[in-house]
């Protein structure tokens, strides 16, 4: 064989060795390439699976952080309501004495005009209510609460009850004040006390009464029967006057009976203004004898109450008897107003009798309505003490005062009839 054909034959076997060697090296390395790209995938759909849990977690976590704290929200808000809906006013006190909170019923109950927030209670009350800050002083220091003191706070009757904040741990945080406006639950007290003593000194003394004016009654009749022609000048100044003291003397006695004894009320429904027409119409002569004025004013409705016709009448008969009088006495010209207004909120009826006397001293004021008090010349002084009675009775109350405009003002409230309406026109 010629040499340059095996030449060709021994470089075309090489070459196909080489090209053998060099497909099986591609092969290899495609192999190896789709083995090692197997796991990168394996390995990115794992991280994707992950974040898009984590992204999930996160996201339930914020929204059950936003589910908390709308209802953190919505708890401080009913929190809030509850406090500034409470009728009872709340103040809440830190251990050093700062104010948390005080809601709308305290501001209104103690009179503030301001509570800034963790203001010193000392200094918030100081001025308005400086008994509760004793209370409050006793509280803190003792930490041991404080159950239904009443405080005289400008002349309304408050119920105090402190309670300690205390920790699990023991931990003293401060206190908790309720306040409750008592001062119509006092009067009631202070009237049934007075109620009481009334039937108590009634019954006692109606009989020692009664005896009295039966003895003065023969000395009166003896007296008269003494002829004042037969006797001398002395004689018939003494026995004048036996006949004025004694018949002076059953007068006092027979109003003291009609003060001590227990009295029938007949309740009925009654229109009040009527009672006190009527009432006014018995002294309108005189009162136009002295060139002075009385006059009633109301509401445009009927004011209806449960009471006795008879003895409402002279009651409020002697007021305005009581008021002319003050004025005739201090030689003035009577000015007498006679003013029914209706207190909505107490569903009261509210007369007041004013006049321009020269009014009663301070001094004095507490006493016009005990037995045989007066400030007049003459007078038995139990006028105004049997008026306190009828009222009483009738369960009101009555106070004096004395208005910007001078003279006396009596103030006289009875409960509304339970069918009687309560309207804007009427107030």
């Amino acid at each position: 064989m010629n040499p340059r054909v095996q030449a060709f034959f021994g470089l075309t076997g090489l070459l196909a060795l080489l090209l053998g060697v060099l497909v099986l090296a591609i092969v290899r390395f495609r192999s190896a390439a789709r083995q090692f790209r197997q796991p990168s995938e394996r390995d990115s759909s794992e991280t994707a699976f992950m974040a898009a849990a984590m992204q999930e977690a996160v996201a339930r976590v914020r929204d059950k952080e936003q589910a908390q704290r709308a209802r953190a929200d919505a708890s401080e808000r009913l929190s809030e309501d509850i406090v500034s809906g409470l009728t009872s006013g709340l103040l809440v006190i830190t251990a050093d004495g700062r104010t948390r909170i005080v809601n709308p019923a305290a501001t209104r109950l103690l009179t503030l005009t301001d509570a800034p927030a963790s203001a010193a209670y000392a200094d918030l009350l100081a001025d308005v209510a400086s008994p509760l800050v004793t209370v409050i002083d006793e509280a803190l220091r003792t930490k041991q609460p404080i159950m239904r003191r009443v405080l005289d706070v400008h002349g309304a009757q408050l119920g105090v009850t402190v309670s300690p904040i205390v920790e699990t741990s023991g931990r003293f945080q401060g206190i908790i004040c309720l306040l409750n406006d008592l001062t119509s639950v006092v009067q009631l007290e202070e009237r049934l006390r007075l109620r009481e003593s009334l039937a108590q000194v009634g019954e006692m003394t109606a009989g020692i009464a009664h005896e009295f004016r039966n003895s003065l009654a023969t000395i009166h009749g003896y007296a008269r029967l003494i002829s004042l022609d037969g006797l001398s000048e002395r004689d018939r100044t003494c026995v004048e006057g036996i006949r004025q003291e004694a018949t002076a003397l059953a007068e006092v006695l027979t109003n003291f009976l009609h003060f001590a004894r227990p009295t029938d009320v007949t309740m009925d429904a009654i229109e009040l203004r009527e009672i006190l027409e009527r009432a006014a119409d018995e002294i309108r002569a005189d009162v136009d004898a002295c060139q002075g004025t009385l006059t009633i004013t109301g509401p445009p409705v009927a004011v209806t109450i449960e009471g006795d016709e008879v003895l409402l009448r002279q009651a409020f008969g002697n007021l305005c008897r009581n008021a002319l009088e003050a004025c005739t006495g201090s030689g003035r010209r009577p000015v007498i107003g006679v003013e029914l207004t209706i207190d909505p909120a107490h569903r009261e009826a509210v007369v007041r009798v004013s006049d321009n006397g020269p009014g009663v001293d301070p001094a004095v004021r507490d006493r016009i309505f005990q037995p045989f008090f007066t400030t007049k010349g003459k007078g038995t002084g139990l006028g105004l003490a049997l008026v306190q009675k009828i009222v009483i009775t009738h369960n009101g109350r009555i106070s004096p005062s004395h208005p910007p405009t001078g003279g006396l003002q009596m103030e006289v409230a009875f409960p509304l009839a339970e069918t009687a309406p309560v309207s804007a026109a009427a107030v």
